[in-house]
Formats: C-alpha cells, structure tokens, sequence
C-alpha cells in the first residue's frame, strides 16, 4: 500500500501540499499516483512567476503507461520549480514526498484540500 505522509494536505487529483503558513508551498503528487502512474519519464511544471489557479491544469506528469495532468492545489504565483526532478522524473517515483516535490507556490487560497486521514481513506494509502 503507497505511504501517505499524515502532515500533508491532499486534492481530490493526488497532489499534496506541505505549508506551515511561514513561506510558500511545496507542492507534488502522492505515492499513490506514483504508484498508479509506474515509471515516471517526463514531467512539465509551470513556470516560475506564472499563476496557477486551485482545480486547474498546470502541467503533465508523463508515464510509461499513460499521460496525466497535474493539478493546482491551490491558486497563487510559482516561486520555484524542482529542477532536479525536471532532469530526473524518476524522483517522483522513488520520493514522492521528499525529493520528488514539483513547485512551490506563494499562496493566495487554497483549493479544497483533504487531510491525510481522508485522503488515505478515500484512495487506499497508509498513514
């Protein structure tokens, strides 16, 4: 079962959120989209100083099984992307949570989030 990190927020599209409130949010996708996914090979983020708005597009996550677009969690302007992860897609798989985190994103709202516990329950992924 895909590991989900309880002091996370998680969207209904598998992305977390990590924010404290004190800077801006990292933001990536769940072990259980990595999961889901297989071998990542390819992600697209938006671009740093682009606005993304809670429930919308802003880029790709591209797999050997299939193709799925990555959602905002939340609205508010990209401050920085993981070029790591650019370079090596792989991350997302092998850290999800840590290394593998997408953007991150100064914010204005919130989209509508839920708590590890739902998330959890909702997709099948352990606390």
């Amino acid at each position: 079962m895909a590991k989900v990190v309880a002091e996370l927020k998680y969207s209904a599209e598998h992305e977390w959120v990590a924010a404290d409130g004190s800077g801006p949010a990292n933001i990536g996708i769940s072990a259980v989209a990595a999961e889901a996914l297989g071998d990542i090979v390819y992600v697209d983020l938006p671009e740093v100083g682009s606005t993304v708005t809670a429930g919308e597009t802003c880029g790709e996550v591209e797999s050997t099984k299939s193709v799925s677009d990555l959602y905002a969690p939340v609205t508010g302007e990209v401050v920085e992307i993981n070029d790591e992860v650019v370079s090596d897609p792989a991350l997302i798989n092998n850290d999800p949570y840590g290394a593998g985190w997408l953007f991150k994103v100064a914010v204005t709202e919130e989209g509508p989030l839920m708590s590890a516990e739902e998330y959890a329950s909702a997709n099948g992924g352990e606390l």
